[in-house]
């Protein structure tokens, strides 16, 4: 712990550590915390990293960013000595420091600041933190910029850092830009800590825009979802279009990648039906995981593969906005149960298709559970139509197994391995949420 925080008492901070809704280990006993790397960035703000300690398993390493003032009231960490120690990203002080670092290419011990616009920021511009309390913390600079700081860091190449490096380089026009970020290269951890890209003012969220006009103008909705689909053909194509990069060159999946896909599918039906529980929602498919099985079996000897290139990773609605310049597409880290090596593998594009025509199904029925309306009989089926169409003539056709029937087949199977997903997910957490994952499952299941 650097000089600046001689004073304060490691157990208080370690308490209040473990007490944050950002804490992932909250049913773990804990055996040790440490402040494993530091550095102040002014005479009020000390950046740490501490790692969390277990009997049992891996540790785990979180940005604790600290600003440390004389005492002023308010809600401090530890007080001691007229000096008060605060959490420093509810400050907006701390965004401003950030942000110079960002912008002057600063380098600070085992922590580098990086800077990739063209202009730098207004010191003077206003500074929102917001969802202090969420897993990350965004920090918003005016009308500009948002800057999400990562609070649990995973080690090795952060996926949407590298996404957004890649596709901002090239300027695709359909995401938040990337402006910075920062980064610790250290003995204990090397790790993305924070990304800067471009903030949409006036942008809608495109799950909620669905909802809204599910309601309202659900025939006009559908230009809008054709348009997606055209979006995502063109991202597809985009993160396809480097043959040079080794990390982003579009190769033929191996036999054996795609054993272990319907492996692991087949594995998840099994689990999921082996305790699948009675009730008028999944009444329509106990008994039926050897069906479903069977039904991945045929998909499987008939597909194939196309090529693999690094995808979005977790692709629906809610990763979306329409912004005034039309679609942009959000979040580019990839599953977060997912380990993060998982998440920069390449796989089909068609996976990223498939979260989103299971996001339609869940808009329809949405629209009832959330806001009492009942979506057109036909929406879904049609919305599917319409996204796909605008995929095709987008993406690079090269990408994807040769021939309709291939493609349909393949697109099944990754539909398969999300509804059993979203079974598993919905018995869990959502009981009433249950009907939507078990009718994608019977859609698949009847489909010739």
């Amino acid at each position: 712990m650097t000089s600046d925080l001689a004073f304060l008492d490691e157990q208080v901070l370690n308490a209040w550590v473990v007490s944050q809704r950002w804490f992932a280990s909250k049913t773990r006993e804990v055996s040790n915390l440490e402040v494993v790397d530091s550095v102040a960035l002014s005479d009020e703000l000390v950046l740490c990293l501490i790692e969390a300690r277990f009997p049992v398993g891996t540790h785990e390493t979180y940005q604790v960013p600290l600003a440390v003032r004389p005492s002023d009231g308010g809600d401090p960490i530890y007080e001691a000595d007229g000096r008060a120690v605060h959490d420093a990203l509810a400050d907006p002080e701390t965004g401003r420091e950030l942000l110079r670092a960002m912008a002057a290419n600063r380098d600070a011990g085992d922590f580098a600041f990086r800077w990739t616009a063209d202009h730098a920021p207004d010191d003077a511009v206003d500074v929102r933190p917001v969802g202090v309390e969420q897993s990350n913390t965004s920090i918003v600079f005016g009308d500009e910029l948002i800057m999400k700081a990562i609070r649990r860091i995973e080690p090795g190449v952060n996926p949407e850092l590298e996404l957004l490096r890649f596709l901002t380089k090239r300027e695709f026009p359909h995401i938040a830009a990337l402006h910075g970020w920062y980064e610790v290269d250290g003995r204990h951890v090397s790790a993305t800590l924070g990304i800067l890209q471009e903030f949409l003012a006036g942008a809608r969220d495109g799950w909620e825009l669905t909802l809204d006009e599910l309601a309202t103008d659900p025939d006009g909705l559908l230009d809008r979802v054709e348009a997606l689909g055209v979006v995502i053909g063109e991202l597809h194509t985009a993160l396809g279009s480097d043959n040079s990069d080794p990390d982003f060159a579009p190769v033929e999946p191996s036999a054996e990648s795609l054993s272990i896909l319907y492996a692991d599918v087949d594995e998840q039906i099994e689990r999921v039906f082996l305790d699948l529980p009675e009730s008028i929602a999944t009444e329509p498919i106990v008994g039926r995981g050897q069906d479903v099985r069977e039904k991945l079996s045929l998909l499987a000897h008939a597909t194939v593969g196309g090529r693999v290139i690094r995808t979005h990773g977790d692709l629906h609605l809610g990763q979306t906005m329409l912004s005034p310049r039309g679609w942009v597409v959000l979040d580019f880290e990839g599953e977060p149960a997912r380990p993060l090596p998982e998440r920069r593998l390449k796989r089909s594009p068609l996976r990223d298709v498939a979260g989103m025509l299971r996001s339609f199904s869940y808009a329809t029925a949405g629209s009832k559970l959330l806001r009492g309306v009942e979506a057109p009989a036909d929406w879904e089926e049609r919305a599917r139509e319409r996204f796909l169409t605008g995929y095709y003539g987008a993406v690079d056709s090269s990408l994807l197994p040769p021939g309709q029937q291939a493609i349909e087949q393949l697109l099944a199977v990754f539909e398969l391995e999300k509804a059993v997903y979203e079974l598993r997910y919905e018995l869990n957490n959502r009981p009433d949420w249950v009907a939507i994952p078990v009718a994608g499952i019977l859609r698949l299941l009847e489909a010739e």
